[in-house]
C-alpha cells in the first residue's frame, strides 16, 4: 500500500489537466464579467440617448411631445435590455426627462439586479 502511495505522489500524468480546470472556471466568470459590464456600459448610454432625445423633444417640439407622451417617444428611442421607464417634468433648467431601467447583471453563477438612471434637461425655446 505505501509503495502504491509513494508511486502514485511521483506520477505527473494529467497535472496540465488538472491546472487547466483549476484556470478555465476563473477565465469563463471573468469572460461573462467583461460581456455584461459591456453590456450594461451600452445599456446607460442608449438610456442617457433617449433621455436627452425626448427632452429635447418636449423643449422644441411642444406639440408632437407632451409631458403624457414622452415616455412612448422616448421608448422608441431606446434600444437598451430591459423595459426602460421615461418621466417628463418641468424644471428650473427647462424640460428634464428621467429615465430608468433594472439591469440583471449575471456572472453565470449568480444574477444580480442593477438599477440604472439617467436624466436630461432641455432648455426652454
Amino acid at each position: 500500500m505505501r509503495t502504491l502511495l509513494a508511486r502514485l505522489r511521483r506520477e505527473e500524468k494529467g497535472a496540465a489537466a488538472v491546472e487547466f480546470v483549476l484556470i478555465l472556471i476563473p477565465m469563463v466568470m471573468l469572460t461573462l464579467g467583461a460581456i455584461n459590464l459591456s453590456l450594461m456600459v451600452y445599456t446607460v448610454a442608449t438610456l442617457n440617448y433617449a433621455a436627452e432625445d425626448a427632452a429635447r423633444c418636449l423643449s422644441v417640439k411642444k406639440t408632437t411631445c407632451t409631458t403624457a407622451s414622452v415616455n412612448t417617444y422616448a421608448q422608441a428611442r431606446y434600444t437598451g435590455p430591459g423595459a426602460a421607464t421615461f418621466t417628463g417634468t418641468s424644471a428650473a433648467c427647462g424640460n428634464r426627462v428621467v429615465g430608468t431601467v433594472d439591469y440583471v447583471f449575471t456572472t453565470g453563477l449568480t444574477s444580480t439586479i442593477i438599477p440604472l438612471s439617467s436624466q436630461a434637461c432641455y432648455p426652454l425655446t
